[in-house]
């Protein structure tokens, strides 16, 4: 009998926790951070809580850091709008929690319904804006931390891409 079996070099498949990684503890990759913003929308006892709304402007609160992304969690009444801008070098996840909010490139105009994402990469430029009669909440993500935000006169923005809620 052979003694170099497969069995004897691989060991036992029913034993190879040794051969797997181990779960990360922050997302590193675009799915993961989309994944991440999917289950802090779906615990809404995290964030539900912590909501304010302010008539005079955007209210926002930092939800949470991880290692080189931040996570906000953004309210916005009828009639609030970011005007256009971008992230710096900053790639980012947008999810709708409540409500309607509209977002405009020079290319186009999306509505974002609650679990809607956009999700974009460093120097892409757009307005977000509550278009709708009832408050809107939305949660972002940025990696690395958003650093700075440029407001920009009209002008084309690179693509984002649309991700199909689950």
């Amino acid at each position: 009998m052979n003694s170099d079996s497969d069995l004897q070099i691989a060991g036992d498949i029913l034993e190879v926790q040794h051969l797997l990684q181990p779960a990360r503890e922050h997302p590193s990759t675009v799915s993961e951070f989309v994944g991440l913003a999917r289950s802090i929308a779906a615990d809404r006892a995290q964030w539900a809580p912590l909501v304010r709304y302010d008539t005079t402007t955007r209210w926002y609160h930092r939800l949470r850091t991880g290692l080189g992304y931040e996570v906000w969690l953004l309210s916005w009444v009828p009639g609030q709008g970011s005007g256009l801008h971008d992230h710096g070098l900053s790639s980012g996840v947008l999810t709708v929690l409540e409500g309607r909010l509209t977002e405009r490139t020079e290319r186009a105009t999306r509505a974002l319904d609650p679990g809607a994402q956009r999700v974009f990469a460093p120097g892409y430029a757009h307005e977000v804006v509550n278009d709708s009669l009832e408050p809107a909440v939305s949660l972002h993500i940025y990696y690395p931390g958003l650093t700075e935000m440029p407001m920009h006169a009209a002008q084309c923005a690179p693509a984002a891409v649309d991700v199909v809620p689950a």
